[in-house]
């Protein structure tokens, strides 16, 4: 378990987190998910031992980060953006040497490294020079390095960065299969990589998390109704008729024409919010086929997690609006 409350961290004048606070359970994989100088590799550091925190607490598997940061270097597995191999060394090698300083008992480390060789398909790399390895394998090793002393808890700052598209697909199906019991912390500018691979997700913005659930969740809640797509055929007057249509049925918030639609000739696109509660799909398809319209499609949209990111990336943070407009009156948004 990983528990973190109200961590800070401050460089001269320069904030790069602040109040940061969140908890992760054994068997969750956390994304967590912002822009570049959001402040993920800098939480991931603190956690990690490598770098102390100006204010707040942070906890791995019950051992406080500051005051037993040896405790913690064993119990955690750490994988940076730029893993610190040694390139003359073969994998099998540089695993040993890893697992020794992680202080794997001299019994235990034969069968340690081997473990992590396997789980990380490097069995067969095991007597190569790290140095000739491609990208794909060098992040497999960096990987194994994380794990090798089989820790309770993983934290991996954008493990897919620079890979190609099968490499990807190979390390993201290595860390599903890591999680099991352990706690997961995943870092990622990626949305597809986070929303596949995450229980849940925090989103960092100028340092501070600004919401923290599940990837439907997030989408879920950000949206104040539901959202419809409405193609239509017929001429610039039907159009108009269709909207005033719309907007006069019950529960219906707005409706716009849509002006940016890639759509065939003499076709329209509305677009109409409609209120959490209201279901008017088939108020909407009915009154347009009595008006005599043409009705090709009518469609729920759905938000998806990038509306989410851009919408909480792009405004200044302000953790206790954002809190009460994401999550209600919940007092467990980071838990």
């Amino acid at each position: 378990m990983i528990e973190v409350e109200h961590l800070s961290k401050i460089y001269g004048t320069t904030q790069a987190i602040a109040d940061v606070t969140f908890r992760v359970e054994p068997g969750e994989i956390l994304g967590f998910l912002g822009p570049n100088g959001a402040g993920k590799t800098t939480t991931m550091r603190i956690l990690a031992g490598y770098l102390p925190a100006t204010q707040g607490t942070a906890r791995v598997a019950g051992f406080e980060v500051h005051e037993n940061s040896m405790a913690v270097r064993q119990r955690i597995g750490y994988l940076p953006e730029h893993p610190p191999l040694y390139p003359d060394m073969t994998v099998e090698a540089f695993l040993y040497f890893v697992a020794r300083i992680k202080r794997v008992p001299a019994g235990d480390r034969a069968e340690k490294v081997r473990s992590a060789m396997q789980r990380c398909f490097l069995a067969e790399k095991a007597q190569v020079s790290i140095h000739k390895l491609s990208k794909g394998f060098r992040q497999r090793v960096g990987i194994a390095q994380a794990i090798v002393h089989d820790p309770p808890a993983i934290i991996l700052d954008e493990p897919t960065v620079g890979l190609d598209p099968r490499q990807i697909i190979e390390v993201r199906k290595l860390i599903e299969s890591m999680a099991g019991d352990r706690t997961v912390i995943l870092s990622t500018h990626i949305l597809p990589e986070a929303s596949t691979l995450c229980n849940r997700i925090a989103i960092l913005h100028q340092g501070r998390i600004v919401a923290t659930d599940t990837p439907e969740q997030l989408q879920q809640r950000l949206v104040s109704g539901a959202g419809y797509e409405v193609e239509l055929e017929g001429t610039p007057a039907n159009a108009e008729q269709a909207i005033t249509t719309v907007r006069s049925l019950p529960g219906i918030q707005t409706v716009e024409l849509a002006t940016n639609a890639t759509l065939p000739p003499n076709r329209y696109l509305l677009q109409v919010t409609a209120t959490a509660q209201a279901e008017p799909a088939p108020e909407i398809a009915a009154s347009l086929i009595a008006k005599g319209m043409r009705l090709h499609e009518l469609r729920r949209t759905r938000v998806s997690l990038e509306d989410v990111f851009l919408t909480l990336t792009t405004a200044d943070p302000q953790p206790e609006a954002l809190r009460a407009e994401l999550e209600g009156d919940e007092s467990n948004s980071c838990q």
